[in-house]
């Protein structure tokens, strides 16, 4: 009785773990000059992630981004207050952040999400590791790996880095809401 007992914990604790999680989004490392063009934007960013019970959504934050040939450029406002200003030149990724930044902010991620939101995707598609692929449906492009949606970014205009686009990571757990307009 008492191994017919441990056996059933030790199923019960096997069934609670579940299944191992899937790795995260896919590294990309393209260089600024394969966006194709420059730009320069105003945005505001809300932050939160997908399931409501993992915490609250967080405050706005304004943003400016530029990119051309040579690099990609950040700055992150909070209150206007810089928390955060990154550069990345297709090698290097350099940030400066404030102490009021959540360590949960991670610089390269960020330019990930940028790539994968305004990126051509022959671009991006030639960069993504086997299993994964990424596709344009409806105004919204989708990442996949080996069929599984892993993200989603819905753009409400043309080009997608005007007006209003939802980033949905299925993968890591978050959602952005970006509102962006041409810096002038």
């Amino acid at each position: 009785m008492r191994r017919l007992l441990l056996l059933a914990l030790v199923l019960l604790l096997a069934a609670c773990q579940g299944a191992p999680p899937r790795p995260a989004l896919p590294a990309l490392a393209l260089s600024p000059s394969s966006f194709g063009a420059e730009l320069s934007l105003v945005q505001r960013l809300r932050a939160g992630p997908l399931n409501p019970r993992d915490g609250q959504a967080s405050p706005s934050l304004d943003v400016q981004l530029e990119i051309d040939a040579a690099q990609l450029r950040l700055a992150g406002l909070a209150l206007g207050q810089r928390i955060l200003t990154l550069s990345w030149d297709g090698k290097t990724l350099q940030s400066q952040r404030s102490p009021l930044l959540p360590a949960s902010v991670d610089e390269a991620r960020i330019v990930r999400d940028i790539q994968l939101a305004y990126w051509p995707l022959p671009a991006l598609r030639a960069a993504l590791p086997a299993g994964w692929t990424l596709d344009e449906e409806s105004g919204a492009r989708v990442l996949r790996q080996d069929g599984e949606e892993a993200l989603r970014i819905e753009n409400q205009a043309s080009p997608a880095w005007l007006g209003h686009s939802e980033l949905t990571n299925r993968r890591e757990g978050y959602r952005l809401s970006i509102d962006s307009a041409p810096l002038q």
